[in-house]
């Protein structure tokens, strides 16, 4: 170490103890290098950083446990405990900066020169043990909130009791070694197996389609196998076969466009039976009124092309029939 050198055994001959030490005599200082600015009130030491932090000359990263040559000077007193300033150069630039101790928080602050990474979360999301200061200075204090507690202890004990029972008969399955590595070895073989028979169809499959055998081939699943189904069921048609059809169907088709399909009109002449008007009227006027109705009626069966003819033929016979008899 090099504030070791000084101290040997070697003594130069004209030197004697009532000539004080040896680095005395010699003109040095018993940590050398390091004592030479203790003029100023510095000390150079081998500082290790406390924490992560980011440069603020180079936004570089610098992780916690690096090691740099720091000056350390004494910048006051917290209470009884002194306040030491640290001052290092970073090594990825010529960036200066400035750590401060905190007795206080029993932490390190940054002072200027560089800014600490935060890394905060909640430790009750890691399940780990939140310790409020608050309720541990109150457990301190009130006996009868510390009693509180001590019984809810012993309530969590008992209910996790079964949960490390059964932690420690799971961790009990891994006393015998050489089953676990007979199994282990047993399911390494059995999927070194599978990967060199697919790494043989794959090359195979390659090979055939006349591709490099370098490229990569992921793996098959359900969802290509239902894909690979259903492009079979696709029309073997090109796309410009598809137009090709389409416009010979709508160059045969009618420039009027498709006529509406009506129903067929019932063309049977069949004679109606004969039914007297003349003994179901009271009435001369009666006579007229229905004249003139099925008249208006006539007429508008005649423009419907689904009415039923029989039912003109049974009106011309009966006003046949009623003239007769006027």
């Amino acid at each position: 170490m090099a504030e070791r050198k000084a101290t040997n055994k070697y003594y130069p001959p004209d030197w004697n103890p009532s000539k004080g030490s040896i680095n005395k005599y010699r003109g040095s200082h018993p940590l050398r290098e390091r004592a030479r600015k203790l003029d100023q009130g510095i000390l150079i030491i081998r500082f290790e950083l406390p924490f992560n932090i980011w440069c603020d000359g180079c936004n570089n990263h610098v992780g916690m446990g690096v090691r740099y040559n720091a000056q350390k000077s004494k910048v006051g007193m917290y209470y009884t405990t002194p306040l030491y300033k640290f001052r290092m150069k970073c090594h990825l630039c010529d960036n200066h900066f400035e750590i401060q101790n905190d007795p206080k928080n029993l932490d390190y602050i940054i002072l200027n020169g560089a800014r600490r990474q935060e890394n905060r979360w909640d430790p009750l999301e890691n399940e780990q043990i939140d310790v409020d200061k608050n309720v541990s200075k109150k457990i301190k204090t009130d006996p009868m909130f510390k009693l509180e507690n001590e019984t809810m202890d012993k309530r969590k004990a008992t209910e996790n009791k079964n949960v490390i029972e059964n932690l420690e008969q799971f961790q009990t399955r891994w006393k015998d070694d050489y089953s676990i590595n007979c199994s282990l070895r047993r399911t390494f073989r059995t999927k070194r197996n599978e990967l060199k028979t697919r790494a043989n169809d794959d090359v195979s499959l390659l090979q055939k389609s006349s591709l490099p055998i370098t490229m990569h081939l992921v793996s098959e699943c359900e969802q290509d196998n239902k894909m690979a189904k259903l492009m079979k069921l696709q029309s073997k048609e090109t796309p410009e076969q598809q137009k090709l059809l389409k416009r010979k169907q709508i160059l045969n088709q009618s420039i009027f466009g498709i006529t509406p399909k009506y129903p067929k009109c019932s063309l049977s002449l069949e004679k109606p039976k004969q039914t007297n008007l003349s003994s179901s009227l009271s009435s001369m006027t009666d006579m007229v009124k229905l004249k003139t109705t099925i008249n208006t009626s006539s007429s508008t069966t005649m423009m419907k092309p689904q009415c039923s003819i029989s039912s003109i033929v049974n009106y011309n016979e009966s006003t046949d029939d009623d003239d007769d008899g006027d």
